[in-house]
């Protein structure tokens, strides 16, 4: 029986992966750090998991909602 290993991404990944610049996606993770939380660590790299990423996806898109701009694209 082979346990599904999770897929961790860095910020940079997740940046890359929304479409979206490393700062807002870092500003996202320091403003919710609470609700936001990394899965592991690996050295200095927080690690986070694919419910993190539809976190982020889903506040810059209501920030982009505020400021009356194109959402991040959904790209699951």
């Amino acid at each position: 029986m082979a346990s599904e290993i999770p897929q961790l991404r860095t910020p940079g990944v997740i940046a890359t992966e929304l479409g979206a610049s490393l700062s807002r996606v870092l500003y996202v993770l320091q403003k919710h750090s609470q609700d936001i939380k990394p899965i592991g660590r690996a050295g200095v790299l927080r690690l986070y998991d694919c419910r993190a990423v539809a976190m982020v996806r889903h506040e810059l898109n209501a920030i982009d909602a505020r400021r009356c701009r194109k959402g991040v694209a959904d790209v699951s």
